[in-house]
């Protein structure tokens, strides 16, 4: 696999150098063919400005990649731009553009939209956020991606965009909607408790070979609701790490036999029962 990362520093953004630029040079490269893997980094000071400079570069510039399987649109460390700071934009315009993609990762929920999320061969699509909006989930649940295996999503919380509720996310458990799928991440989740509560005994199982919940606010209440289920016995992995768990309940994951994480345990805060995500800000 051939794999280039492309970014724009703060200082050279000041200086004058374009993402769009250094994409029109990659693409007339002597690698650009053979290129399979493309991260898109920092664009240049991505906390106020928008990512349509790289879609518009990425679809116009696409007949020259036609290796390319994988995709990640975002990738920036905190230094760089905080997860809920990172202004994104439409970025269903680059399916079309890249009928043999595989893999989409975005990083950053603000303002990002994917209205027309429509593509015969991507098989993974991850979306790591603070915030993840109801307009993206619904937009995810009412997509076409026959052929998708991975949906890995990070729900975050309200005060950094996600402003939906459970109500939002039962679409996405439907047998039907990926019927493919055998890999469901929601995760890093305010919610996580009725997320577990829904997934129990939901027939989606039946296709999961893993279900991932983990970075975010489950308890007890939620983690007895899926020991208690026979169709969680099915999974081949179950990430419940980065939890708030008791003990009792940790030793009863631990010797259930079956193939469960239940690391990273957090503590609450006492007197409120404050309990937080792994990724907000």
């Amino acid at each position: 696999m051939t794999e280039v990362k492309l970014s724009i520093g703060y200082d050279e953004f000041e200086e004058g150098q374009r993402i769009c630029t250094e994409i029109e040079k990659l693409s007339s490269s002597s690698e650009s063919s053979s290129l399979t893997s493309l991260i898109i980094g920092d664009w240049g000071q991505a906390y106020e400005n928008g990512s349509e400079e790289v879609v518009e570069a990425l679809v116009t510039h696409s007949a020259s990649f036609p290796a390319l399987r994988k995709l990640f649109i975002g990738e920036m460390s905190s230094e760089e731009c905080e997860i809920s700071w990172i202004t994104q934009s439409d970025l269903s315009p680059l399916l079309p553009a890249f009928p043999e993609l595989l893999s989409l990762t975005i990083q950053g929920g603000n303002e990002l939209s994917l209205s027309e999320l429509k593509h015969d061969k991507l098989e993974e699509l991850i979306i790591i956020s603070g915030g993840l909006g109801t307009t993206v989930l619904e937009h995810i649940a009412t997509s076409q991606l026959p052929n998708l295996r991975k949906l890995e999503l990070y729900l975050g919380v309200e005060d950094y965009g996600f402003d939906g509720s459970l109500a939002d996310l039962l679409p996405l458990i439907e047998v039907g909607t990926f019927p493919k799928l055998t890999y469901l991440g929601l995760k890093n989740s305010q919610i996580q408790d009725e997320i577990a509560g829904a997934l129990a005994d939901a027939p989606i199982l039946d296709q999961l070979d893993t279900l991932d919940l983990s970075l975010g606010t489950l308890s007890d209440e939620g983690a007895e609701l899926l020991l208690a289920s026979d169709r969680i016995k099915g999974l081949k992995a179950l990430n419940l790490s980065h939890h708030y768990m008791s003990d009792e309940m940790i030793n009863r994951w631990q010797k259930s036999g079956l193939p469960v994480d239940v690391s990273d345990k957090q503590e609450s805060d006492d007197e409120e029962d404050w309990r937080y995500p792994s990724i907000t800000e």
